[in-house]
């Protein structure tokens, strides 16, 4: 399964690749900041039409297309293209998002960081892979030498939940903090090691599907900030390489 999901991805990227600073349309779907362009809908009729085909009774939870409920234990989450303000920018960070889940547990997810042609995935109980090549998160114990990643909500001109203040203390108690646009990717930064923790609110179960199985099967540990794991209505996230959860997880629970 993982094998075909990889393919059909890569045929996703492609067109993403071959779409990315040329003139396309651009939509707006909830205010000026939440944007959507045709190739968006282009990749995600590709991954639509292959799960559609090949697995004609798993329900699906995708970005632009909403839900398709077929009664099934299994339900695909897929954004078919992370990162979409980046894109429509010309900044060449974006990616596709697939997971499977079954009976809420997810059972497979794969980010295809497609200007970096690099391929993370994981399966349950089977570990986290960029390409071909096995990943774990970091070693970090102190965040004052952390290297950590964020992002902001799109209601963020609202001060939601203190997110500027909760941003200002990690930037003067971490070693920097990075924003780079794509959640997906954010989640395979961490479970490769760049990044020593990742936290957001607001995301939705398709920017958070895939990347939360790939950092823990890479070690780390996915949170919300109460400390429970994730669900398809999470609204917040914490992912760390396990080291730092407590002590981020305490700031956020305090400050949010």
């Amino acid at each position: 399964m993982l094998e075909k999901i990889k393919q059909i991805a890569l045929e996703a990227g492609e067109v993403i690749r071959d779409g990315f600073g040329t003139n396309f349309q651009i939509e707006y779907k909830t205010g000026e900041n939440n944007l959507v362009t045709e190739i968006d809908k282009k990749s995600e009729k590709i991954l639509l039409d292959f799960i559609k085909k090949t697995y004609p009774n798993h329900s699906i939870l995708s970005e632009e297309s909403g839900r398709t409920d077929k009664s099934s234990d299994f339900i695909w989450l897929i954004d078919p293209l992370d990162g979409t303000t980046n894109f429509a920018h010309g900044l060449p960070i974006f990616s596709v998002s697939i997971a499977l889940q079954k009976k809420g547990e997810t059972i497979l997810g794969l980010v295809y960081d497609i200007m970096q042609n690099a391929i993370y995935a994981a399966e349950s109980g089977s570990g986290a892979y960029k390409n071909e090549k096995r990943i774990n998160v970091n070693s970090n114990r102190n965040l004052s030498q952390s290297v950590l990643v964020t992002g902001f909500p799109y209601d963020i001109s609202t001060n939601h939940p203190n997110a500027v203040k909760i941003f200002e203390y990690f930037l003067k108690n971490s070693r920097a903090v990075r924003r780079l646009g794509s959640a997906a990717i954010d989640f395979c930064y961490v479970a490769s090691g760049v990044f020593s923790g990742f936290w957001e609110v607001s995301l939705n179960a398709w920017d958070f599907g895939a990347g939360d199985l790939i950092v823990r099967e890479a070690g780390g540990i996915v949170t919300d900030f109460s400390g429970k794991n994730l669900r398809i209505n999470s609204k917040q996230t914490l992912a760390t390489n396990g080291l730092l959860h407590g002590e981020m997880l305490n700031v956020l629970k305090n400050m949010h």
